[in-house]
């Protein structure tokens, strides 16, 4: 079996572990995440790592460098998923680092570092609406506010933790120290079309967009949908539609992106007008100042228009992540691990997509190699690579880490 082989069917066994019968769905402090976690650690074991879970709930795998206690070059992403997804996201990622760490493991003795490996517990933020919150630990930015968040079932942060076998009192335990470590690396599939268009497999990220996420309420009034006419009607649905279509509008305009995913009608009768609307919001754009103008235009027409029809509108912020410019050292060694495959002039392009490295940039340098996903699709069932593709990113994973060992030597 070739490594390439060996990570596509260990993303089908992780697959395997979820809370849905016909899809993916693993969230965080589940069962489900505690299934993985544990085949993460048995694989890390087996290329000889040391292995421990951080009170963050991150799976974290460690071989030596040529002495003891050396700062450590991370290689990572996550195994939590959005609910449907696919088997890629993150988790290639994960048992890509792993497979390098197995190849590099007879030479670690040799590396001017330590190696790990770590698999991120809550990237997507599918249960809390917390994304980050793995990695934000592991840099020392964990908000405490956040172990009062609820799941649609009202159990907490805290309570999951606890149940999952955490201390919330020793979640500081999972920050590390910026002189204990080196750099990270993340591999990821690209989640867009720009690879797949340009005939490349493989592609450097030079940067990730900042993501603020919302939710919203349009309120108006609910009553009788044969007997209210027109003019004495305040339809918290109709509202909500024009706001929708205005994200779609403006985001264009101003070279950003902005999603609506979610939309609920109350009370949700067939013959009732509908009083309140809930609806998310994701706003994204390659600079945090871009971004900023479009949530501003954005909210300030919700407003207005839902003013003109008599409604009410609010925008509430649950996420704020500032986008991040990868390491120019470090995205250099990407280049020259991408190049190393024979590719040696590989795209470079920012991410649009939201990773852990955004929040790890907080305690040391980080960079990113992109991998060929099939037409972009990600986060659905329709997520798909190659087989040529993952062993030319192993390759190129491989070959970056021993060009930083290289430059650190």
């Amino acid at each position: 079996m070739s490594d390439a082989q060996r990570v596509l069917e260990r993303c089908d066994e992780l697959a395997a572990v979820s809370a849905i019968a016909h899809g993916i769905e693993r969230v965080h402090l589940s069962p489900e995440h505690a299934k993985v976690n544990e085949l993460a650690a048995a694989w890390m074991t087996g290329t000889g790592m040391r292995t421990w879970r951080d009170q963050a709930g991150n799976q974290w795998g460690r071989l030596e460098g040529r002495e003891p206690g050396l700062p450590a070059l991370v290689l990572g992403s996550h195994l939590d998923t959005v609910t449907d997804a696919g088997r890629y996201d993150g988790m290639l990622g994960v048992l890509s680092a792993i497979e390098v760490a197995r190849r590099l493991a007879p030479r670690a003795a040799g590396l001017p570092f330590a190696l790990e490996v770590v698999a991120f517990s809550d990237e997507e933020g599918t249960r809390f609406s917390t994304a980050l919150t793995g990695s934000s630990a592991v840099a020392g930015n964990w908000h405490e506010e956040w172990w009062d968040r609820a799941d649609r079932d009202g159990v907490t942060v805290r309570q999951a933790a606890e149940a999952f076998g955490l201390d919330p009192a020793r979640i500081g335990e999972a920050a590390r120290r910026p002189d204990d470590l080196v750099g990270y690396l993340e591999l990821h599939i690209e989640q867009g079309p720009q690879l797949e268009a340009a005939g490349r497999a493989l592609g450097v990220v030079t940067s990730i967009a900042g993501a603020r996420r919302f939710t919203g309420r349009v309120v108006g009034e609910a009553r009788h949908a044969g007997g209210t006419p027109y003019p004495r009607r305040r339809d918290a649905l109709v509202g909500a539609a024009e706001v929708v279509l205005a994200v779609e509008r403006f985001a264009v305009e101003l070279g950003g992106i902005a999603t609506v995913g979610r939309l609920q009608a109350h009370p949700g009768g067939v013959n009732v007008v509908p009083g309140l609307v809930e609806f998310s919001l994701d706003v994204r754009a390659e600079h945090d100042e871009d971004r900023d103008a479009l949530v501003e235009r954005i909210h300030r027409h919700a407003e207005s228009t839902c003013a003109a029809r008599g409604l009410g509108f609010e925008l509430t912020e649950t996420h704020n992540a500032a986008g991040v410019t990868c390491d120019a050292g470090l995205a250099a060694c990407v280049t020259a691990g991408i190049a190393a495959t024979g590719d040696t002039a590989p795209p470079r392009l920012w991410s649009r997509a939201g990773h852990d490295a955004m929040a790890v940039a907080a305690v040391t340098p980080v960079a990113m190699l992109f991998v060929r996903c099939e037409d972009g699709v990600s986060h659905a069932p329709g997520e798909r690579v190659t087989l040529e593709d993952v062993a030319a990113g192993l390759d190129a994973f491989e070959a970056a880490v021993l060009d930083v060992a290289a430059r650190r030597s």
